[in-house]
């Protein structure tokens, strides 16, 4: 299927309930108060961290692939009384009304872009929505194979209507010519008689730091910076989180 459109109808019911973690909001936020206002979040899905920089205050707009997905966003703003710019668009198609000083993605959502030429392509969208003075910050990882012991492990959670929401691999296939991993993952949904069922590919790319920053040199941008989690400069070959900065190139 297209990817960007995996995380639509019983995706996006099922992704909240059984996702494992939440982004940390002071990440994103001290990223944003350091590079500057207005910011944008691409990929914001559901919302985390955004509503909760919304609710600091802070200028920012999301951008995401998923109309299901924005629509509780949506709804998780009206519940907590804020107001929210979001845009229906794919990453690499950014036609946007404004340009930012700051430009995240909160996780490794880049990796979700199936190929190089689909990345360079956000990449030069990115570029073309960055203030002269502007920041963009990209988490990127090297996704490891599944063991085998979670092939076909069911993780289950129980929805507020009752119903029983499960997810599990079911099969996975890993290309490392192409730095791709891809896992066939089942969604289920049971509430009495009523079974929902949906098997999908879930694509993750991966960049070694040289193929990356050819990229980013491609789109007109440059590499200021690669850390860890902790802010510490990245080794060359870190297959774990490592967040780029990245600026115009002059």
């Amino acid at each position: 299927m297209d990817p960007a459109e995996f995380y639509t109808g019983i995706v996006a019911d099922i992704y909240g309930p059984l996702k494992s973690s939440s982004h940390d909001p002071r990440t994103y936020a001290a990223f944003v108060e350091e590079a500057g206002l207005p910011a944008l979040e691409l990929g914001c899905g559901d919302g985390d961290p955004l509503l909760e920089l919304r609710r600091r205050g802070l200028d920012v707009d999301g951008v995401d692939s998923s109309a299901d997905m924005l629509e509780r966003l949506r709804r998780g703003a009206d519940q907590q009384g804020l107001t929210v710019t979001v845009h229906h668009q794919r990453m690499e198609e950014l036609d946007l009304p404004r340009r930012y000083r700051s430009v995240f993605l909160a996780g490794p959502t880049f990796t979700l872009l199936p190929d190089d030429a689909t990345a360079l392509a956000a990449l030069r969208g990115i570029r073309a929505h960055l203030l002269d003075d502007g920041t963009v910050l990209v988490p990127l990882f090297a996704p490891g194979p599944t063991p085998a012991g979670q092939i076909g492990l069911v993780r289950t959670t129980t929805a507020p209507d009752g119903a029983e929401l499960s997810v599990s691999v079911v099969s996975e296939h890993r290309d490392e010519t192409a730095r791709t991993q891809t896992a066939l993952l089942r969604y289920e949904r049971r509430l009495g008689s009523d079974h929902a069922v949906s098997e999908r590919p879930w694509v993750l790319h991966w960049y070694s730091r040289d193929v990356f920053t050819e990229l980013v040199t491609t789109a007109g941008l440059t590499v200021a910076g690669v850390t860890d989690p902790q802010g510490r400069p990245a080794p060359a070959d870190a297959t774990g989180m490592t967040y780029y900065r990245l600026r115009r190139a002059a």
